[in-house]
């Protein structure tokens, strides 16, 4: 019972902060959202016509592994009309959880990319994200190794799932833009011709 109704709760708690799903399409003229069990493809079909440019550093090759992951599934595409830059990697890091002798024994690293999306040569897209990560230093440096290796991992997955989902909501607001045009000519055909 506490269970039904905290879904309850949680669902008047979403539909009242203006969510709208990314994937699903209104399918009448209320401005009211039904899933009918079809989705609206042209986010995805838009996101799978990026290409994507990254450096040559590590960490970049993993952002850019995971954005052709959940971006381009089906593979790169042949002609793409999108092409995303990821710069450079930045990375600041500190010590924590300092000893009497002042040695550390966990790393903190604050990992910033910055990318920009270019359509026909023309930027219309840019952002940047972040990601906060931390592993201990260990006596044996190999599993040190490989706990700063393991976070690499990690923090490129984040910020590739924060790019993808910057993406899709661009997209979405794109998708909007067309729909309400649309509309907006649909609304004055009709008023003309009640005019008539």
């Amino acid at each position: 019972m506490k269970k039904v109704l905290l879904a309850v709760i949680a669902g008047c708690f979403v539909a009242s902060c203006g969510f709208s799903p990314l994937y699903v399409q209104k399918t009448s003229t209320d401005d009211k959202w039904y899933f009918d069990g079809d989705f609206d493809d042209y986010v995805s079909d838009q996101m799978a016509q990026i290409k994507i440019v990254a450096t040559g550093e590590r960490l970049g090759q993993l952002i850019k592994t995971d954005l052709l992951d959940l971006l381009t599934p089906r593979g790169v595409p042949s002609k793409p009309k999108y092409y995303l830059y990821v710069d450079p990697v930045k990375a600041n890091e500190y010590d924590q959880a300092l000893r009497r002798d002042t040695t550390a024994t966990r790393k903190r690293i604050d990992y910033r990319v910055k990318y920009y999306m270019l359509e026909n040569s023309k930027k219309i897209m840019q952002g940047d994200t972040v990601s906060y990560v931390s592993y201990d230093i260990l006596e044996n440096p190999y599993s040190t190794v490989m706990s700063r290796k393991k976070v690499e991992k990690d923090a490129a997955k984040m910020m590739a799932n924060d790019i993808a989902l910057r993406l899709g909501a661009f997209f979405n607001a794109k998708a909007n833009e067309f729909e309400d045009v649309e509309q907006k000519v649909l609304r004055e055909k009709q008023e003309k011709a009640a005019q008539k």
